[in-house]
């Protein structure tokens, strides 16, 4: 190998670049894929639907001790529920599989004992004691630590030896002493690196498995995947995997790395910025439409002004050079707030289908037996409060006075500064009767009602200017509190007119009951 490694041809620059375009999504299963991590996912995805291509799924699972049991499953469920569907992998098949690296094990020797039979790559016999003394003395000395290539020089008969002795060895990559490396970067254009600050990276460890940096050159180019995008971290990485596809004078796919996700402070992302399991927040309410929008401008952008994108807006307008290669931000309020929109963008009826779980999973058991969760009431329930979730899991807190008999309170909320006890009791004694002989129990009947009460009763207030105008503020809020024992609520004639005459009217005699005994109570 020429120790003066220039950019070559990539795919994306050859006669080639009019076909489809070909991408992997290669998680490891050691873990569960944070909400970040799929935004890889998604620009992969895009990428090869935009031009008619194909999207693979492969699973790096090589790395055996650190493997999690269930996170195979997890990294794919998280796919489907984003809608990022797959045309070849570890469950589909295809022409380019086996898709699970630890079923690839043969082919990886057989291209390392290539490279080792063309002199690009060296079994190594150093111990792990070897190498952690080895890497503290560099460090002592200000070095940069490194294997220091100890076992590329030995001779066949000092090899022989160190195989009699039984120690399994490793295969490292032979890399150019001299020169220099330089790498084409799809955003940034020609990097340049120093070969003297690259050393040897192993491509077998010793149990036969392959290490990441060598399996997914060799896969990458078995499967024929044209397209890379990975993280910029792995910039510095990049000489290296040019110079093992240069050795085996394969064409280099065209490769994308997109730019860091930090923290709102610009520091490293962590799950206390909410950098949580993707199932997470599918779980906490959020809709996948919300989550890909927001992933999407993670780092990416169409102009100055759209914001908002269904996945087949997505695949339409997506182009690989909007990409930034300036930090992206993660910001939870921003994507609480996309949840928001998408929630207030749906119907009552997909509304309804969307929340349910959440109802089922976070109500009182005593309000899922009594009501049934019927989907036309809850239907009627959820579009009051459509316009303050911000996810489906709110619904089980806010709603939750409409599914039992009679709301929990602390007697004293329905005072106040505007009633004491006699008055809030007398205002219900005569409201009561008020309400119940209503024929239409609807809102606009409800609303024309409260207000004819509150001018007979003489609820007024004064503006800025001394004039007077009737004051809906005391009784409304006495009625709101007394039939759902909160201060927040939707409108109170819509309220009203989904919880019933008959709920309404028990409910607020219970209200009178509880400020009749505070007016009575010791002391008071």
């Amino acid at each position: 190998m020429s120790d003066t490694l220039s950019s070559p041809t990539t795919q994306a620059e050859s006669a080639s670049v009019t076909r489809p375009v070909r991408t992997r999504y290669a998680p490891s299963p050691t873990g569960f894929p944070h909400i970040g991590n799929y935004r890889t996912a998604l620009f992969e995805w895009l990428a090869a639907r935009h031009t008619g291509g194909q999207f693979v799924l492969r699973v790096e699972d090589t790395d055996r001790k650190r493997l999690v049991p269930g996170s195979i499953e997890a990294i794919m469920e998280g796919l489907r529920w984003l809608g990022l569907t797959w045309d070849e992998g570890p469950d589909v098949g295809g022409a380019y599989g086996p898709y699970l690296q630890s079923e690839r094990k043969s082919l990886y020797r057989e291209y390392a004992d290539k490279l080792i039979a063309q002199g690009d790559a060296y079994t190594c016999y150093c111990s792990e004691e070897r190498l952690e003394q080895m890497r503290a003395e560099q460090i002592a000395r200000k070095e940069p630590p490194g294997y220091d290539r100890r076992c590329r020089y030995l001779t066949q008969e000092e090899r022989a030896a160190r195989e009699s002795e039984g120690i399994i060895p490793v295969v490292r990559f032979a890399a150019p002493l001299e020169g220099q490396t330089v790498y084409s970067d799809y955003l940034r254009g020609d990097l340049t690196f120093d070969n003297r600050t690259i050393d040897d990276m192993i491509l077998l460890k010793s149990d036969g498995l392959p290490t990441y940096n060598f399996a997914n050159i060799v896969d990458d180019h078995l499967m024929d995947i044209t397209h890379v995008i990975r993280g910029e971290e792995y910039i510095s990485s990049a000489p290296r995997y040019a110079q093992v596809y240069r050795a085996f004078g394969w064409e280099e796919p065209t490769v994308i790395h997109v730019p860091l996700v930090l923290a709102p402070d610009r520091s490293k992302l962590a799950k206390r910025h909410g950098a949580l399991p993707l199932l997470e927040y599918r779980d906490m309410g959020y809709l996948p439409e919300a989550i890909t929008n927001f992933l999407l401008l993670l780092g990416w952008s169409y102009d100055d002004k759209t914001e908002f994108f269904t996945l087949d807006e997505m695949v339409r307008v997506f182009d690989d050079k909007r990409i930034s290669v300036s930090p992206a931000i993660f910001d939870k309020g921003r994507l609480d707030w996309f949840n928001g929109v998408y929630i207030r963008k749906l119907s009552p009826e997909e509304l309804t289908t969307r929340t349910l779980p959440f109802l089922r999973a976070g109500l009182p058991e005593v309000a899922r037996e009594r009501f049934d969760l019927d989907p036309a009431y809850v239907t009627r329930v959820l579009t009051l409060d459509q316009e303050r979730l911000k996810t489906l899991a709110d619904a089980p807190r806010l709603t939750a006075y409409f599914f039992i008999e009679q709301p929990e309170y602390d007697a004293t909320l329905l005072l106040g500064k505007n009633f004491d006890a006699p008055r809030a009791a007398e205002t219900l004694r005569t409201l009561i009767p008020t309400l119940e002989g209503l024929a239409t129990w609807e809102p606009e009947a409800i609303l024309a009602t409260l207000d004819a009460y509150v001018v007979n009763q003489g609820f007024i207030r004064k503006k800025a200017d001394g004039s007077e105008v009737p004051d809906r503020g005391p009784v409304f809020m006495l009625v709101r509190v007394g039939v759902s024992g909160r201060k927040e609520t939707p409108g109170l004639p819509e309220m009203l007119t989904v919880l019933g005459k008959e709920r309404t009217l028990a409910r607020l005699r219970a209200a009178q009951e509880k400020v009749t005994a505070l007016e009575f109570a010791p002391g008071e």
